[in-house]
This record gives structure tokens, sequence and C-alpha cells, in this order.
């Protein structure tokens, strides 16, 4: 530390990066890019020195770092505005930061959806759960679209055209792929023509995306494990359970790919979800 002729007192950089908790060599490159530069530089020794008030800019800019400012930005803060400029700088920032906000939700969303998608399959395959069982499906939305089926089931759970299809409406999805046949019957025999890949959306979907909402129903299910190629065995004791328990199959059914080609290339490993809506029988 010394004092000029007028009795200011001026700080060395390293009595700056201790009062300041800040390191030496940020306090240079600070000085490099014009941000906070001292206010005397020795011609003897090029020892930098700081006065109070340059001092009092470190705290400022740490602020300014906290509120997500980049350090750009923070050069026309320090450099002080008029109260219209500094109104719409944090006009913009919260902008940005609410948009930030926002990508991270979403991330955020999807990643515990996928994380539970892995505790299901982990539970799953760990206890070999092959029971069948009666649910009650609560209504859900999903955007969908109608796709030409040649069992080639890489194809349209890793699917190109739906991909394309969403970023062009600038759509979101989530959670498992879900694919859904006309007829179970079609689908086992291998006539099936068509398929509707489904996905539920992060944010609401925009009008201009097909959407259906799956009404309240009445489902058996069962786990398959392993190579979707022999999947439709686990139909046939489905319709076994079901006719033994009193229940007609609706006609359709779906698949709920629970882990699947997106999160590993080991068929083993495939856990998928089979869904047949049903009704009572009535005799």
């Amino acid at each position: 530390m010394k004092e000029t002729k007028k009795k200011e007192v001026l700080y060395t950089i390293g009595e700056v990066s201790k009062i300041c908790n800040i390191s030496k060599k940020t306090l240079r490159f600070y000085d490099s890019i014009d941000l906070i530069s001292p206010d005397v530089v020795s011609k003897e020794n090029g020892y930098r020195y700081y006065s109070q008030r340059t001092l009092l800019l470190v705290p400022v800019l740490k602020y300014y770092k906290q509120m997500g400012f980049r350090l750009e930005e923070i050069q026309g803060l320090l450099k002080g505005s008029n109260y219209s400029n500094m109104v719409n700088t944090f006009r913009n920032k919260l902008e940005e930061l609410q948009k930030r906000e926002r990508e991270i939700h979403d991330s955020r969303v999807s990643v515990n959806d996928w994380y539970r998608l892995a505790d299901e399959a982990n539970l799953v395959r760990e206890n070999q759960v092959k029971d069948i069982s009666v649910k009650y499906l609560e209504s859900v939305t999903y955007g969908w679209q109608e796709q030409d089926f040649d069992y080639s089931y890489a194809d349209s759970i890793i699917n190109i055209q739906w991909v394309n299809y969403l970023e062009s409406m600038d759509a979101m999805i989530t959670g498992p792929v879900i694919l859904h046949y006309a007829s179970y019957q079609d689908k086992v025999r291998g006539l099936s023509k068509r398929v509707k890949i489904m996905q539920k959306p992060i944010v609401p979907y925009k009008k201009e995306l097909n959407v259906m909402t799956l009404e309240n129903r009445l489902v058996i299910s069962t786990y398959h494990i392993g190579d979707l190629a022999t999947i439709d065995e686990r139909y046939q004791d489905l319709e076994a359970w079901a006719e033994k328990k009193g229940y007609v199959c609706a006609g359709d059914c779906f698949e709920r790919h629970v882990i699947d080609y997106w999160t590993t290339s080991n068929a083993d490993d495939y856990v998928t979800e089979i869904i047949l809506p049903i009704r009572e029988r009535i005799d």
C-alpha cells in the first residue's frame, strides 16, 4: 500500500487480491479486457496500484456475475449508463434467464422420465415380472403420427419421420415411445401395415400438431423382456388370461417401450409393456 501526493491510499494487486478474495491472475485478466484496471502502473517496475474506488468495483462485479451477467455485459454496467439503458439491460437479462429456466425445466422433465423408465425396467428385469394385471388408465393426451409399419421395430421406435415432424412443429416430447395398432390380432399375425407412434408433450402441444386424448380405459397388461422379435408370443398369454377372467379384448393394442433402441443396443435388455383394452363379457 502507498499514498499519492494527495494522500490517496493505493493498494497493490496482492493487497486487492487478499482484501477482495480474488486471484491476481483474474485481476490481470480483468485489466487486459479493460474491465477493472489499476489507477496507477509504476513506470519503474510495472507494479499495479488500485484506488479505494476501483477496489470497490470488485464486489459489484461479483454481484453482477452472481446474477448471470457475462463479462462483456458487466463492462457496460460498470462504466455507467443512463436509467433507460440500465432498465433495458436488466430486462434483456431477465428474459434470457427465463428462457434458460424453461430449457432447464424441459431437460429436467426428460431426464427424470428416462430415469424412471430405467428404474422401472431394472425392477422388471431383476424380478422377472411377467404377471398379467388389470389396470384403469386415466385420460392422457399424446402427440401422434400414423406411419407405414413393416415390423422393423428399430425404424418405428427411433423414428426419423417422427423426429422431423416434431422439429417442424417446434414440439418437445418426453417419456416412452408408444406404438398403437388398430388390431392386436392383425399385429400378431404379421398383417399390420400401419401404426401410430405416440409420445407425451413436455409442454402443451400446439393446435396444428396431431393430438389424441386416450379416454379412461380398462386394460390388461404385462411385460415382455428381451428381443422384440418374440414379443407377439405374449399376446397369446394376454388373450387366454382375458378369456379365463371373463373379459373381451376390445381389438386395438399398445406397446409401451420402456427400454429400447434409444437406450441400449443389447436386445436382451429391452423391456416392453403390452397393453390390451378390454371390456367385461356380457353373456
